[in-house]
């Protein structure tokens, strides 16, 4: 396969880049550095990333940022942050890049735990993590040329516990390999329209 993973060198990004690199061709979007750059926040350097790479089999996402901050200290243009980068800038891959995946190609977005179990702080992450898993489930019902989407959310991750434990106390750190499953499952496998949870029940 010839897949596409957008922030591939990112905490979580290189381990799914690593794993499947063994198998297949992989090819790394990023902002900064990677085979091919991308800023997700904007459609136009998306469009102009699909154009550059060609078709591929799979596009997995792990990219995206969100304002973290107590609520009355978040402005509007914290939450635009959010919202146009890891919200409409996984939105956005899709829209544009349902017209370079093959038949039967699969999307892989990322959220994370506070869709369902936020934490202080997290009320503009939170917010676009539950936008993404409502968008999962209803543009399922419309892809065509047999395209598969989901998204994997997961807890806290044991490579980022030393920067985020603070905030998730009695959080159990979610092992790499747990987390590189969940992209496994939506890419290999036959599933499509889930949100793939990679957490303990909080």
């Amino acid at each position: 396969m010839r897949i596409l993973i957008i922030g591939g060198q990112g905490t979580i990004g290189k381990k799914v880049s690593e794993y499947f690199s063994k198998k297949h061709e992989v090819i790394i979007g990023g902002r900064t550095s990677g085979d091919v750059f991308v800023d997700i926040a904007d459609s136009s350097s998306i469009a102009k990333m699909f154009e550059t790479i060609g078709t591929v089999d799979a596009v997995v996402c792990t990219a995206g940022e969100a304002k973290w901050d107590m609520f009355e200290a978040l402005s509007e243009d914290d939450f635009y942050i959010g919202l146009r980068s890891k919200l409409m800038g996984q939105v956005n891959l899709v829209r544009v890049g349902k017209n370079y995946l093959t038949q039967g190609g699969s999307f892989t977005l990322t959220t994370g735990i506070l869709a369902d179990h936020p934490v202080e702080m997290t009320t503009s992450a939170a917010m676009v993590n539950g936008a993404i898993h409502s968008f999962v489930k209803a543009v399922d019902l419309e892809l065509k040329n047999e395209l598969r989407i989901n998204v994997v959310s997961s807890g806290l991750v044991e490579d980022a516990v030393e920067h985020y434990e603070a905030y998730f106390p009695g959080h159990n750190p979610i092992p790499m390999w747990k987390v590189v499953n969940g992209y496994a499952k939506s890419v290999l496998g036959k599933g499509t329209g889930e949100i793939i949870t990679m957490y303990d029940n909080c």
